[in-house]
């Protein structure tokens, strides 16, 4: 049933990763890009953990691969803000 999840959850930001990357081919705006790189690592992320049979998602590779996709988020909206202050 965990795999399952997992794989709709991984299936799921797969699809939020294209419609972003959608959004950006329209509006060339970096913060859908970075919002797609973000979902795309997290679709992979959650992928592998399914795929390994995996019981702690605390693992180090599991866990700095969300860390780098939150820290995406993070930097297209520090980038989007400062963009619109000058």
């Amino acid at each position: 049933m965990q795999q399952f999840l997992l794989g709709m959850i991984s299936m799921a930001c797969a699809v939020a990763a294209l419609l972003f990357l959608r959004f950006w081919r329209t509006g060339r705006d970096r913060f859908f890009l970075f919002f797609s790189a973000s979902f795309a690592l997290e679709s992979i992320n959650r992928a592998m953990f399914a795929w390994h049979n995996a019981a702690n998602d605390f693992e180090p590779r599991y866990f700095v691969i969300r860390l780098i996709s939150f820290l995406l988020i993070l930097a297209a909206i520090i980038d989007t803000n400062l963009r619109h202050r000058r």
